[in-house]
């Protein structure tokens, strides 16, 4: 038995399922995902998630692709910088997009389409240790790396590999099982805001955190949070583009 995770060799198979056209499930501090890097995969794990086709996949990243690939003024890249960086907070940012960038190029225009609203692109940031692996490799490898929660649509996010669902397990060529993530007890994803208008879409982990620290720092008031029993997903809006 393994006494240490191998967060390098872990992503490193994750990344080579990926690139080979498969899905793979993930750890995250804000609970397990499914993502992949082309149409094909990701329609496979909408299709097991039963998901409407009005949702979005969400981009996993780090500060240097929100950089590059996100449009924001300065105030709002100082908002995620302070919140990330500073606060160490797991948050999807939500701006305009370089949509010439050569990781959204390798996507494709299907997969791209599927995965952006808009004109905006959803980033998640600073989602825990194995996040900020498979980001690197990937990367490095030029593959983009896109998905959403792993579960079906509707019964919240799992936060243990093994309460993620049959349906959704079957279509994983490769499945990280770390145990309980990090921020279970919110029992909601990741905190996502749109940074161009400070509009709330998803209340998630930390939102009382990231309520607070932008409250303080740059005199924004976000909305209060309803409780899990009103809006037990978090969705305050939900993307109304259909694919193509």
């Amino acid at each position: 038995m393994a006494t240490r995770l191998d967060i390098p060799g872990d992503a490193a198979r994750v990344v080579q399922a990926v690139r080979a056209g498969g899905v793979a499930l993930i750890p995250m501090d804000v609970g397990y995902a499914g993502i992949g890097g082309c149409q094909a995969a990701l329609m496979r794990f909408f299709q097991a998630k039963g998901r409407g086709a009005h949702k979005r996949n969400a981009m996993l990243g780090n500060l240097d692709l929100h950089d590059e690939l996100h449009l924001l003024d300065a105030r709002g890249r100082d908002m995620v910088r302070c919140l990330v960086q500073d606060y160490d907070l797991p948050m999807a940012v939500v701006a305009g997009f370089r949509d010439q960038h050569p990781l959204l190029r390798a996507l494709g225009e299907e997969a791209l389409a599927a995965s952006t609203d808009g004109g905006t692109l959803a980033m998640l940031l600073n989602a825990g240790n194995f996040l900020a692996e498979v980001t690197r490799q990937a990367t490095a490898a030029g593959q983009p790396l896109f998905g959403s929660s792993a579960n079906l649509t509707g019964t919240g996010t799992r936060f243990r590999a093994t309460d993620v669902q049959p349906e959704i397990r079957a279509v994983a060529e490769v499945i990280v099982d770390y145990g309980l993530q990090k921020f279970h007890r919110y029992r909601r994803s990741s905190t996502m805001i749109d940074f161009r208008s400070m509009e709330v879409v998803r209340i998630g982990s930390c939102y009382e955190v990231i309520a607070d620290v932008l409250q303080r720092h740059f005199g924004v008031e976000l909305p209060a949070d309803p409780g899990l029993e009103a809006l037990p997903s978090g969705h305050l809006r939900e993307a109304q583009r259909q694919y193509a």
